[in-house]
């Protein structure tokens, strides 16, 4: 998704960052090319659009993987009705008490399914030491909201019957961070159990998009701009600030404690830290690292300061399962 706006000079890269984050913060995105349809109702515009947007999104994060994959048992399933992919990397056991990752992709709500949820969750689940599932939800603009909270409401319940609550994470990055909130909502009003943590990752709360750094980072982000109109897509002519459809004006008590990564130049910066706070303010232990002139998403994946946040994530999850 790129800015729609008048297009704003980037500042250029701060002192101290990594020659690979200067690198990736002068490059362009791939989706550059691809724009969505003006008209909601243009079903099949929206459907070439999402295609050619999840081809060149495929390209890029193929490319991210290392170039020697370590083992990795890889099975797509049907899980609950949904179909899922199963990852397990070849040095964890598959035992009972095994971590289990619900892994909720980004995309914007409308892209990254298919191959492409797979692929976004493999460089994840090579680093962790548990089994990851990833939901390859259904989207717009045949499928708009709610079918993709149902489709991973319906793998969670699948999860529980698999680990106890506290052997399993829920993690969401981007349009996967407004999935995973809302998901421990409709579970928690449903009286479900909560899992062990809740990862955010520049997370999507906020389909509104009322927050400053909608305005501030706007073409300052060149990984993301207004996705305003995707989100009313997405919505199907329900109120976008509907706690289901913008977790942050939801009421956040008894929510697992919950880490949230950002960026100094990440478009969604505003809906991170005021989730945060939120959740601080029900009680809910949250905590919060934002990235050094990070745009959305970080910086690929494999820089140092990438990979250090990366290692604090980790350090959360640990010492809560």
């Amino acid at each position: 998704m790129t800015e729609t706006t008048t297009p704003r000079l980037r500042p250029p890269a701060p002192a101290g960052l990594s020659e690979q984050a200067r690198q990736f913060l002068d490059a362009e995105t791939p989706f550059t090319s691809h724009e969505p349809p003006d008209d909601p109702l243009d079903t099949e515009g929206w459907l070439r659009y999402v295609e050619a947007a999840n081809e060149a999104l495929l390209q890029v994060l193929s490319e991210r993987l290392p170039t020697a994959l370590p083992e990795l048992e890889r099975e797509r399933r049907t899980i609950n009705g949904v179909p899922t992919f199963v990852l397990r990397p070849g040095h964890v056991p598959d035992e009972a008490d095994t971590p289990l990752f619900l892994d909720i992709h980004g995309g914007a709500l409308v892209l990254g399914g298919g191959e492409a949820c797979a692929v976004t969750a493999t460089g994840a689940a090579l680093m962790r030491k548990a089994i990851t599932w990833a939901v390859d939800y259904r989207m717009p603009p045949l499928h708009p909201y709610p079918a993709a909270l149902n489709d991973c409401l319906a793998v969670y319940r699948a999860a529980l019957k698999e680990r106890p609550p506290e052997r399993i994470v829920v993690s969401g990055g981007s349009a996967g961070g407004n999935l995973a909130a809302a998901l421990l909502l409709r579970a928690r009003d449903e009286g479900l159990p909560m899992p062990a943590v809740l990862v955010l990752l520049t997370p999507e709360v906020d389909l509104t998009e009322s927050g400053d750094s909608f305005r501030t980072n706007l073409g300052i982000d060149h990984q993301l701009g207004s996705l305003i109109e995707v989100n009313r897509l997405y919505a199907d002519g329900h109120d976008l600030s509907h706690p289901y459809l913008s977790p942050l004006f939801a009421e956040l008590a008894g929510l697992p404690p919950t880490y949230l990564q950002t960026g100094t130049r990440d478009l969604f910066l505003s809906n991170t830290v005021r989730m945060h706070r939120k959740l601080r303010a029900a009680g809910v232990e949250a905590e919060l690292h934002v990235g050094e002139a990070m745009p959305h998403g970080g910086f690929g994946g494999n820089t140092p300061e990438d990979l250090e946040l990366a290692a604090e994530l980790h350090g959360f999850i640990e010492r809560h399962l």
